[in-house]
């Protein structure tokens, strides 16, 4: 997030790195690895994730796509989101009985990476439109399972579809793929 604060294109190469680790291990460690011996889709969900996290490991080799908090309503929205996955989401899931070691973490659970990641892609200068898709469209099948599921704290996925959905949206922003 420090990085993404500072902006710039070397700290821009920085975050679609983390990125691109983040979704790579959630495809790989959470879908396959755990997720599959649930539902057999987790396999397809897995791939999707690790795609994501090439596309977002190109960016970052790349470059191109900057990262900054701006005083606008891309900026702010990037923001509630980011501090949704990283602070709120944790406490929501301790409130309703999904605490440590268990409770789904950003960095290492789909929804609340995805719910941080299309945050930062809010704070992106130019995102690429084949960045926003995936987590846009795992945000829908997320927020469908938080219903189906009970997972109450998924349901800040809505808001990062409507948000991703918006971005893809606005002629001019993100830039296309």
């Amino acid at each position: 997030m420090a990085l993404a604060v500072r902006g710039g294109a070397r700290n821009g190469r920085r975050v679609a790195g983390v990125l691109a680790l983040f979704w790579a291990w959630n495809g790989v460690a959470y879908h396959w690895g755990f997720f599959a011996r649930i539902n057999p889709a987790a396999y397809l969900f897995g791939a999707v994730f690790v795609l994501q996290g090439v596309l977002l490991a190109a960016s970052a080799v790349r470059g191109g796509v900057t990262f900054r908090l701006r005083p606008d309503t891309r900026g702010g929205l990037g923001a509630v989101l980011i501090a949704y996955a990283t602070a709120v989401y944790p406490l929501v899931g301790h409130v309703l009985g999904h605490g440590w070691p268990r409770a789904p973490m950003f960095g290492v659970a789909p929804c609340p990476t995805t719910i941080f990641t299309v945050g930062l892609l809010l704070w992106a200068g130019r995102a690429p439109r084949g960045l926003v898709v995936i987590p846009v469209l795992w945000s829908l099948v997320g927020a469908s399972a938080a219903v189906l599921l009970g997972v109450r704290e998924d349901l800040g996925l809505v808001a990062a579809a409507v948000a991703g959905a918006w971005m893809l949206a606005r002629p001019g922003r993100p830039a296309a793929a």
